[in-house]
């Protein structure tokens, strides 16, 4: 791949330009004591260490630079596939082509933009952990499907075309996520058969009660069996072992049963 390999940080500060300190938090001030000595006026110095501010960087280097060229990065795994989300932030001695310079290098393998340095911890959150929910809504995709008859690796490959077809058609589109999500039907759809299959079963049996003819008790069961036996609809367990809806949220109450 034409790539150098060393297992000498100061050698590789003697044959690079742009030095990444992607190691663990707590490791960052014993690396900098050993590269200090060797930093000069031509090195970018960038972090992708989570937490660490770039003001407490240069003022370890302040020791044996007087400006340092410090930046910090966060990005996420999706780099491996060129299809990574990287922000940065410049510190006070770094100049506008050292920004361009980074996000020309991090543009090759995904997205990459400017942002205050107080909106990173922010980003971490969200892009830098956001493969790990993708991940985890792609694995329920899947077992929904081999719970309905597909084979495993079907259920995966058709479930994360699903999810990069859902991202493709939201970043070419820029609609805002709900009215794609409205526009898409499926869900909605499922969503409010559920709830009016329950809504039409609990005035029949209210009727029922009405007449003495049936307990309130099971009015409700009947009632939670019936939402329940809906196609896609599960349930979950809650804290006190029962089977809870794992559907309705504070998002679903803007639903509206027909007249």
């Amino acid at each position: 791949m034409g790539v150098n390999l060393t297992t000498s940080n100061k050698e590789t500060v003697n044959k690079s330009d742009v030095l990444f300190l992607a190691v663990k938090p707590h490791i960052i001030p014993f690396v900098l004591d050993e590269i200090g000595p060797d930093i000069e006026d031509r090195h970018l110095i960038v972090s992708c260490a989570a937490g660490v501010t770039i003001s407490s960087i240069e003022k370890k280097l302040l020791q044996y630079r007087a400006a340092p060229k410090v930046m910090r990065c966060m990005t996420n795994t999706p780099v491996v596939v060129r299809e990574g989300a990287t922000v940065y932030a410049t510190g006070m001695h770094a100049e506008v082509e050292d920004g361009k310079l980074l996000e020309q290098l991090m543009g090759s393998v995904g997205f990459c933009t400017e942002v205050e340095e107080d909106l990173i911890d922010a980003v971490t959150g969200l892009s830098g952990s956001g493969p790990a929910y993708a991940f985890t809504a792609l694995d329920a995709l899947a077992d929904g499907g081999v719970k309905m008859g597909l084979p495993r690796r079907l259920a995966v490959r058709l479930g994360a075309q699903a999810l990069l077809g859902a991202a493709k058609m939201l970043l070419d589109s820029e609609q805002h996520p709900g009215q794609l999500k409205d526009n898409s039907g499926g869900f909605r759809s499922l969503l409010i058969n559920a709830v009016e299959a329950s809504c039409i079963r609990t005035k029949e049996l209210q009727f029922l009660a009405d007449q003495e003819s049936i307990s309130p008790a099971a009015i409700k069961k009947t009632t939670l069996d019936k939402v329940l036996a809906q196609p896609g609809v599960g349930s979950t367990a809650t804290s006190n072992g029962r089977p809870g809806l794992n559907i309705f949220n504070s998002r679903s109450s803007g639903i509206k049963k027909k007249n």
